[in-house]
């Protein structure tokens, strides 16, 4: 069977997260998505780990895959997944000694390598990965060249693209060729525009947490979905500070000094994977990209917010009609969505047949697009 799954979200207690992020309101918002493997999210934090062990999620269609995101000692943010809860608990035993807020942060840092982290994970028996491994800040490829600068001699069993790539980012990249690419939300809001913006379809045997995982180590995934990657805040490098956009050798020429305000100019995903690429593009999964429905409505309705009354009803309408989002955005007929609204099924049309017109995003600033309509 195939099974949607977003691994990578965020509890109420990290920081900048939505306080509605709790159990009840993620697994509603994974139902109205068509998400049927969620992560969990800061399973290091006792806190988060006692509201899913007190919630009953497993009448609701949805998996629950233990998660969490840590900042280890080079400030490369790390996904790590275990089977169980009590694995959690054991892996906060021994990591508690090295990190000051793993009992009150949602991605708690803590001052160990990735390859002591990584060590750890493992011999727990769990999965770990670098997130988001291409942008500028706390990644992977930040502040490392190489894998192995980054874990010696401990492997990865997968990579996170992040919002601002794709798998054509990585695929040229030769040390990347047997590891599994995920994508997932990030989610800081069970807002269907945020969780499950980004996910992976694994080919699994049945749903349970061990078929998930045994699927994502053996790479057996079917599809990766997510966003153009020009929607990314750090697609293009570009100014922090005023997003002017510039060419890796403009910025050198600059001191990766912005000349209109002096800003920092930030390497986008785009240049930085580009300059990693050693290689022949290898075979990957299909890629998916995929536009919020939310985001859809907002600009076939030409409204201000994905929260307005006037989106949140036809949203709403869609939803109770066809199923759930995914279905609407990928499969049902543009003729049924067309005897609900008009806009929004001409809208979902143009980016099924790639009308979009995409203006890249960089420096921090989220890029946008523009549907076109049929010549």
């Amino acid at each position: 069977m195939f099974a949607n799954t977003d691994l990578h979200i965020h509890s109420r207690f990290s920081m900048a997260s939505s306080p509605d992020m709790v159990p009840g309101a993620l697994v509603g918002a994974c139902i109205k998505k068509g998400i049927q493997v969620l992560g969990s999210g800061d399973a290091l934090h006792p806190g988060w780990q006692k509201l899913w062990e007190e919630y009953q999620w497993h009448d609701k269609g949805v998996i629950v895959v233990p998660s969490t995101e840590v900042e280890d000692r080079d400030r490369v943010h790390q996904v790590i997944l275990m089977e169980s809860f009590s694995d959690f608990s054991e892996l906060h035993s021994r990591l508690k000694t090295f990190s000051k807020d793993i009992a009150t942060g949602g991605r708690p840092h803590v001052r160990l390598s990735g390859e002591e982290l990584a060590g750890h994970v493992h011999e727990i028996g769990g999965l770990i990965g670098p997130a988001h491994a291409f942008t500028p800040w706390t990644s992977l490829y930040a502040y490392f060249d190489r894998l192995s600068e980054c874990y010696g001699t401990e492997t990865i069993d997968f990579l996170e693209l992040g919002l601002s790539a794709d798998s054509s980012y990585g695929a040229a990249i030769s040390e990347l060729y047997d590891i599994p690419f995920i994508t997932n939300s990030d989610a800081h809001s069970p807002d269907p525009a945020k969780c499950g913006r980004e996910f992976t379809t694994f080919d699994i045997k049945s749903l349970t947490v061990k078929n998930v995982l045994s699927a994502l180590k053996n790479g057996n995934i079917q599809r990766n979905v997510g966003l153009f990657p020009e929607e990314g805040k750090y697609n293009r490098t570009a100014c922090t500070r005023c997003f002017q956009k510039y060419t890796p050798e403009e910025a050198a020429a600059y001191h990766w000094r912005c000349p209109l305000d002096n800003g920092l100019i930030k390497l986008g995903v785009f240049d930085r994977a580009q300059g990693l690429s050693d290689g022949k593009p290898g075979p990957r999964p299909p890629y998916l990209h995929m536009i919020p429905l939310g985001e859809i409505i907002m600009a076939s309705l030409n409204v201000s917010s994905t929260k307005t009354k006037k989106a949140l009803g036809l949203y709403n309408e869609l939803i109770g009609t066809f199923g759930n989002e995914i279905d609407v955005l990928t499969s049902t007929p543009v003729s049924e969505i067309r005897e609900v609204h008009e806009g929004t099924a001409g809208a979902i049309d143009a980016f099924r047949n790639h009308r979009v017109s995409l203006h890249p995003g960089g420096g921090g600033q989220y890029g946008t697009f523009t549907l076109l309509p049929s010549s």
